[in-house]
């Protein structure tokens, strides 16, 4: 396979480079009934691999793992795969989704995953009859996904994710988080830097007003992103959706209200609850996600 220049960064990181006919066998010619979502630049599917030698194996054979297929054309595709290629194969963190390989052979675009059996999190948010997001681990998943955006923001160049939201929080077997997606993700401000100025890219719903009025991207852009992702864990509902008062696609503003009085706090918390969530504990957590 020839991999030009843009990819020699790769070779100090333990990346597995992986031949298109080995993914295409392993998730059975990227069969529909393999397809796991849809990410920002390209269809992920369910695929296994043979850990030795790196080989297709049969379904339900080897260890599991996401394949994701650039389905974009064009500059901007191959850029958000190159870019999330860029950074994952240098993250190493329990809250930060695992990049095992890739794939550039011709024309194919390809990222290897570690498979997160849990999901996202947006998916069973939405789900009306879920009952296995209780109190204990929503607020794990609060805290992981916090960890694993800190950490991106104190390395040494801190990262931008860009795009934290429901459906970029995936979770294990435990529901423990891990932060995925990076297609978007930028360099933050170091030095004298105030901020780095970008185009506005994401998902509505998550974008604070500041950012939207002057492009200036920093890391409180990432800090509020993850407030209405806290929102939507707690509360059971989305960001981009038609609330009562016909604020559309506006989670915190819904909140806001409820969140300034601490007697209509639990007018937040999602139903699927019940009464089952410290009472102190809540105020805590919900007082604070007021600031976002």
């Amino acid at each position: 396979m020839n991999v030009n220049t843009r990819y020699d960064f790769l070779h100090e990181y333990k990346l597995n480079c992986f031949c298109y006919s080995v993914l295409k066998a392993a998730t059975q010619k990227f069969s529909c009934k393999n397809l796991l979502g849809q990410g920002g630049f390209g269809d992920v599917y369910m695929g296994y691999i043979n850990h030795c030698p790196m080989t297709a194996a049969r379904p339900g054979g080897g260890y599991a793992v996401a394949v994701k297929r650039l389905r974009k054309k064009g500059t901007q595709g191959d850029n958000e795969w190159l870019n999330e290629l860029k950074f994952l194969a240098r993250l190493n963190h329990p809250n930060v989704v695992k990049l095992i390989g890739y794939c550039s052979e011709r024309v194919q675009r390809i990222l290897v995953y570690e498979y997160m059996i849990g999901g996202s999190l947006e998916a069973h948010l939405l789900r009306d009859d879920n009952t296995e997001l209780n109190w204990r681990r929503r607020i794990n998943i609060a805290l992981g996904a916090a960890k694993g955006l800190n950490f991106l923001h104190i390395l040494g160049r801190p990262v931008i994710h860009r795009d934290v939201k429901a459906s970029n929080v995936l979770l294990d077997a435990g529901f423990n988080p891990k932060l995925s997606n990076f297609g978007l993700a930028k360099y933050g401000p170091q030095g004298d830097q105030s901020h780095v100025s970008s185009r506005i890219l994401g998902t509505k719903g998550y974008f604070a007003s500041k950012y939207i009025g002057t492009g200036h991207l920093t890391l409180k852009t990432d800090v509020y992103s993850f407030g209405v992702v806290f929102l939507e864990i707690f509360s059971g509902n989305c960001a981009a959706k038609k609330y009562s008062n016909r604020l559309e696609g506006n989670l915190v503003q819904w909140a806001k209200p409820y969140l300034s009085n601490k007697l209509d706090i639990r007018s937040v918390i999602d139903k699927r609850i019940g009464e089952n969530f410290q009472g102190k504990e809540l105020k805590n957590l919900l007082g604070s996600s007021s600031n976002a």
